[in-house]
């Protein structure tokens, strides 16, 4: 399973130029764990964090003018930061797993001389086999759609850049210098339709381009979570579905499907909730005369079932939660933005423990990246999971693991809790 290593955000809302993890030209650093919390109290942009992965999805999906406008974020201008004149850039570090050679993406996002926000520049890089030092070698390097692409899976060859990387224009110009050829059977010169989808979007659906086709993959596999008990509660017409979407609103689709392909999956589902929500023992569904699906609650103590519209907040959540980790062909990445809301404050540590169990399965599950506000959350992690983001005296924001101070390790070594420790402020920045 592809496995998000590091990543840094510039110019995006609060977060001028945030990293976290490790990245190719900051090997110092150490990876993200399988599961990332990222705490910080209100107004520091963990809102801004989480839909910073939602927006680079969208740009994927859907081309970049279109993604700086939906969800409400309200066109380019809102969403760089203030102040700022350069461009919105994301940087992806990754592995396709755990003993390939690392990838990196990075894109960043302009204004036209239109004020139409357009991909500048994208770039894919991987060093070649046993090469552990010195610049990685490019196989997709583009300026406003037009570029250089390597074909061929990851033993293929790439341009020598040498000691420091070239430009563009330079590899363009070698590549005509070489008998006058701009193509070979290992590149294609590349000049895209429209600069405002991602070059990865368009290239990533040809066969002859499996690496660039692997990561779009990975991005497309994104699971971000704008679940709401209410979209949980809607009755959607019968027909199993086998994921749950974004916003949860086909929970009974999704049901309706493991009662039927997965019955052992399903019911081990119903075990967890029966020991983590009492007196819920079976769950099922009904289909109504008009086509929908009606998603059912068995209470102990009650004959009649209870309707998924009765249900609490908190006990959809938690069945939304389980029943996507419990997905036979889960995502690479599931983002989730206070999971705490709505849920009993004991029920955050079983919560916790369901993620990192997923995180760090021996199938290799999904990676997870969670932000929060709540203490008894934090308390089951380690200093290694948490990161920690403050607002600076300019009004940007900063980010730091809590691992890296020693004072904490040694707080949490005499068995203080995590929680405990960032409710008294000791996490807090001097």
């Amino acid at each position: 399973m592809p496995k998000i290593e590091g990543f840094r955000i510039r110019n995006f809302r609060t977060l001028k130029d945030v990293r976290l993890g490790k990245l190719w030209n900051s090997q110092q650093g150490s990876p993200l764990t399988p599961m990332t919390v990222v705490i910080g109290k209100n107004g520091v942009g963990k809102s801004s964090l989480f839909d910073a992965f939602g927006f680079l999805a969208d740009c994927l999906k859907d081309g970049v003018e279109e993604a700086c406008d939906i969800r409400g974020r309200g066109g380019f201008e809102r969403i760089r930061s203030q102040g700022q004149d350069g461009p919105i850039g994301f940087e992806v570090y990754y592995r396709e797993d755990g003993n390939s050679r690392p990838i990196t993406y990075e894109l960043s996002i302009a204004m036209d001389k239109d004020s139409r926000p357009y991909v500048a520049s994208e770039r894919l890089r991987q060093r070649r086999k046993g090469q552990s030092r010195g610049w990685p070698f490019s196989f997709l390097m583009l300026n406003s759609g037009n570029g250089i692409a390597w074909k061929g899976d990851a033993s293929g060859s790439q341009i020598d850049e040498e000691e420091q990387p070239m430009t563009l224009e330079q590899l363009i110009a070698n590549l005509k210098s070489e008998g006058g050829a701009t193509e070979s059977a290992e590149t294609e010169l590349v000049e895209l339709d429209d600069y405002r989808m991602l070059g990865i979007s368009t290239m990533g659906s040809l066969k002859q381009h499996p690496r660039i086709a692997a990561f779009r993959r990975f991005i497309e596999g994104w699971y971000l979570s704008y679940f709401t008990p209410d979209a949980a509660r809607a009755l959607p017409l019968a027909g199993p579905q086998r994921h749950l979407n974004i916003h949860g609103d086909n929970l009974g689709n999704v049901v309706q499907y493991m009662e039927r392909e997965h019955k052992e999956r399903f019911k081990r589902i119903l075990d967890g909730i029966a020991k983590k929500i009492p007196g819920i023992h079976k769950i099922e569904t009904e289909k109504s005369r008009d086509g929908r699906l009606l998603l059912k609650f068995n209470d102990k103590g009650f004959s009649d079932p209870f309707f998924s519209q009765q249900m609490s907040d908190g006990t959809l959540k938690v069945f939304a939660y389980l029943l996507m980790l419990a997905d036979p062909d889960p995502p690479p990445f599931i983002c989730i933005e206070e999971p705490e809301n709505g849920l009993y404050h004991r029920l955050l540590e079983s919560l916790v423990q369901e993620f990192r169990y997923h995180a760090t399965g021996v199938r290799g599950g999904s990676q997870v990246f969670i932000t929060t506000h709540q203490p008894y959350l934090v308390d089951a992690l380690t200093p290694e999971e948490v990161w920690i983001l403050e607002k600076q005296d300019d009004g940007f924001s900063s980010i730091r693991r809590a691992s890296d101070d020693p004072v904490v390790n040694e707080m949490v070594k005499q068995e203080l809790p995590l929680g405990g420790l960032w409710y008294s402020e000791y996490l807090d920045g001097k």
